[in-house]
């Protein structure tokens, strides 16, 4: 297949950039998912995981602090979703953050975009699909995962604030992930800043009118969740999980030569 350029306009007549959509099966995680294997086969699969991780964990061991974006592959350039991811990725580089993304098209090229063009860092954990998935060209650091949990680890590790633009399927996991980890605190003073009010009404008046009254969330739950339509406002809430995070930060390890680290 050959590979689509992520910020080429979506074609005529479209809403958006269908030309990455992964077509086909996965069979390495058709066979994962598919039950136990042979004990040889499932020993061979952990040492791969393991492998991965700490690729992953050597890659980007550096790279932080990072604020993590997410949001759908499907919007390209000229869409306002594009022009507003590209809004966060500069005003996250102004803060001197590291942009993290999944590293793919549409919105995710938009905020590594905004954030390099700003002259920020801007880095990607790609994803292997069965119809690939290019990293867009926005990033000064990139690594390509096979496993997607393994990915999502690696997208939330190093990052002290979640901003979730409109998406799909995938967003959505992402989003309700990073609102688990906080409700539950795993982890702790990460905001998670909704990016587009119109776009994400819908899914708060189901959290409110659904969720909150049948009782499976509290009310407070929903304020660990910003929405807005301001690149500013959402600086400003990273700027505040900048600041109660600002010990962490600066007991980050640092590069060993020796080591190759870099």
């Amino acid at each position: 297949m050959s590979e689509s350029n992520p910020d080429v306009p979506p074609p005529a007549g479209l809403p958006y950039d269908l030309s990455w959509i992964v077509k086909g099966p996965d069979p390495a995680h058709k066979k994962f998912l598919a039950g136990p294997r042979s004990r040889h086969e499932e020993l061979a699969r952990v040492v791969r995981i393991a492998f991965e991780f700490l690729r992953g964990f050597r890659r980007l061991h550096f790279v932080g602090p990072c604020v993590t974006v997410f949001g759908s592959a499907r919007f390209g350039e000229g869409h306002p979703y594009y022009d507003l991811a590209q809004r966060v990725g500069a005003a996250l580089a102004r803060l001197g953050v590291t942009t993290m993304t999944g590293g793919g098209p549409g919105l995710m090229a938009a905020a590594n975009r905004g954030a390099k063009e700003a002259g920020g860092y801007s880095i990607g954990c790609n994803i292997e699909l069965p119809a690939e998935q290019r990293h867009n060209p926005w990033l000064d650091r990139w690594v390509t995962f096979r496993y997607f949990f393994v990915r999502k680890v690696m997208l939330v590790k190093y990052s002290y604030a979640f901003v979730v633009l409109p998406g799909g399927f995938g967003t959505m996991d992402e989003l309700f992930e990073a609102m688990t980890l906080v409700q539950t605190r795993k982890i702790e003073a990460f905001p998670v800043v909704l990016m587009g009010i119109e776009y994400w009404a819908p899914l708060l008046d189901f959290l409110r009118g659904t969720l909150v009254r049948q009782g499976t969330i509290s009310a407070e739950d929903l304020d660990l969740l910003t929405p807005t339509d301001s690149p500013e406002e959402m600086a400003h809430a990273v700027s505040r999980a900048l600041e109660a995070n600002r010990a962490a930060i600066g007991a980050r390890p640092r590069r060993r030569r020796l080591l190759g680290e870099r």
